[in-house]
């Protein structure tokens, strides 16, 4: 069982936003974290779990997802997701990030847990950092299909 730890983070909602991610397997570890110019939390986390799925190296693994997140858990195990995808993602928030997570999450039998954010969990709080370092990170790149479809980014005068 491939172990995974996830969490986001958003300096304002849109702000600065940053993702971290830890995968543990058989004695080995791995942290993932990227930070963006102007996104959402609920962007970060979600893309944070995609990020840590996409670095497994090989198909049909099994895998526990450990996140603070409800809107993604819920999104997943309330089946909520395969409802949006049928109807076409029509009203859906992030769908770009839903559509990229289904296709990785299609690959591997993933399971997910759900936790308490900030409640001493070791990885939830290592995640949680690896996610506002990201956010705070200085030259940031673009949240591109956020920027173009949702928010403009700010104006520098």
């Amino acid at each position: 069982m491939i172990e995974i730890y996830t969490d986001g983070a958003s300096r304002g909602n849109p702000g600065p936003g940053g993702y971290g991610a830890i995968l543990q397997w058989k004695g080995h570890e791995k942290t993932l974290a990227e930070g963006f110019r102007l996104t959402t939390n609920n962007r970060m986390e979600l893309l944070a779990v995609i990020v840590a799925l996409e670095a497994i190296k090989f198909e049909g693994m099994d895998v526990c997802v450990t996140s603070d997140s409800k809107y993604v858990v819920d999104a997943v195990e309330k089946k909520w997701l395969f409802g949006w995808e049928k109807r076409n993602w029509k009203k859906v928030k992030n769908p770009d990030l839903w559509k990229r997570f289904l296709i990785v999450y299609r690959k591997h039998n993933v399971k997910f847990i759900w936790v308490r954010g900030h409640n001493d969990h070791p990885q939830n709080e290592r995640c949680d950092q690896l996610a506002v370092d990201a956010a705070l990170s200085l030259n940031l790149p673009a949240d591109e299909w956020y920027e173009e479809n949702v928010k403009s980014p700010p104006s520098l005068f």
